[in-house]
């Protein structure tokens, strides 16, 4: 049989241009890959506890997330008949995608078991509990969010925390300096 291609020897086989090292040197042990991370939030509300959920995403808008084009700052979640959604969320149209691409500022529904998403609606109606969106990271290549279910921070808890965070990096900078 005549192959329309040359063959390759043995030894160039898998062999690429050194793009596949570099993306497994941006992952971790466990295959995740972080995209972006939520630092406001954290100082903005005391997190109790925090769960992993998928995120339904139409074509281009995984392509979108991939590439860092995306937006959560004013994220934040909500439950409706049974179904847990992030609003907020601006993900920017794919550069290189057709006139089918996504629209950036809808709802999209996060994916959870039916107990987890029962449990955070009760605890947001009842304690007046905050959904909002920690980090976006890829997880053997799908996206995944992780939601922390957080209480508003009052004035004199974020000077606390301004407080306690320059105490820390004033003590590293005089072991440093030693």
């Amino acid at each position: 049989m005549v192959y329309p291609f040359p063959r390759i020897s043995s030894d160039h086989c898998g062999k690429t241009d050194g793009s596949v090292t570099e993306k497994k040197e941006h992952m971790d042990d466990n295959g995740i890959k972080q995209l972006a991370n939520n630092r406001k939030a954290r100082f903005l509300y005391t997190i109790e506890e925090t769960l992993e959920c998928g995120i339904e995403l139409k074509g281009t808008e995984v392509k979108s997330l991939r590439t860092g084009k995306f937006s959560f700052t004013d994220a934040y979640g909500k439950i409706e008949r049974g179904q847990f959604y992030l609003c907020g969320l601006h993900i920017s149209p794919y550069a290189f995608g057709n006139i089918y691409n996504h629209d950036p500022d809808r709802n999209r529904r996060l994916l959870a078991h039916k107990r987890e998403i029962e449990k955070l609606r009760r605890k947001v109606d009842e304690k007046g509990f905050t959904l909002v969106p920690l980090r976006f990271y890829l997880k053997h290549g799908r996206v995944k969010v992780e939601m922390g279910l957080g209480k508003g921070k009052k004035l004199h808890d974020k000077r606390d925390a301004i407080k306690q965070r320059d105490l820390r990096r004033d003590a590293d900078r005089d072991i440093r300096d030693r």
